[in-house]
């Protein structure tokens, strides 16, 4: 995932070169604010002895521009659920929550028309819980610890109108958390997921 991010990564920015002219697709002071769908996909293999699987929810940001090129965006969404399972018989283990705000500082790329790329990097911090163990481990109580971490992303507006667009974004995020029954340690769960979303947005 990762490489696949990189790949896309590049590819965006050599767009944005590509179509770059003098003209701002954006102003200091204005907003945008999304709404869509989101999927945090997690890394293979993202644990010795417990996998996370992959969740989906409601996301949302906002972006203010300190420059007509350079925004903050604030990135948060609904509870994503998600399932663990065992690694060795893939049987499952218990279901957990988390929520993953994320705050990036933007790059948004002059371009001419109506798509408007940019690149973004910043920090998550993700809370993860509702632990609930079932399975073989249903006598047990599931603790996650919250994580902190990088995370970057690329994406696009492409707008619809003069205030109404619509928003392609993938990120990678750094989450890590330690998994532990009744208060032991049992492993570090490297989550490091890919997050896909769609949404519409809007211009102010």
């Amino acid at each position: 995932m990762k490489k696949l991010f990189g790949i896309l990564m590049s590819a965006a920015v050599l767009a944005t070169l590509l179509l770059s002219s003098t003209a701002n697709a954006y102003e200091e002071g204005d907003w945008l604010l999304r709404v869509g769908v989101g999927n945090v996909d997690p890394k293979s293999s993202n644990g010795e002895v417990v996998s996370v699987d992959s969740g989906t929810a409601v996301v949302f940001n906002g972006t203010y521009f300190f420059t007509p090129n350079l925004g903050f965006e604030i990135l948060a969404a609904t509870p994503f659920s998600h399932d663990i399972h065992a690694v060795d018989g893939g049987s499952k283990l218990a279901e957990t929550k988390h929520l993953p705000p994320t705050f990036s500082l933007n790059y948004h790329f002059d371009t001419a028309g109506s798509f408007k790329p940019y690149v973004g990097a910043g920090l998550n911090y993700t809370l993860f819980f509702d632990e609930e163990t079932t399975g073989d481990l249903s006598d047990f109580s599931l603790s996650l610890d919250k994580s902190l971490g990088l995370a970057a992303q690329l994406g696009a507006d492409i707008d619809v109108s003069d205030t109404m667009f619509v928003n392609l974004n993938v990120r990678w995020i750094d989450i890590n958390t330690d998994a532990k029954l009744d208060g032991v340690f049992v492993e570090e769960v490297e989550i490091d997921p890919i997050v896909f979303s769609l949404a519409l947005g809007w211009k102010f």
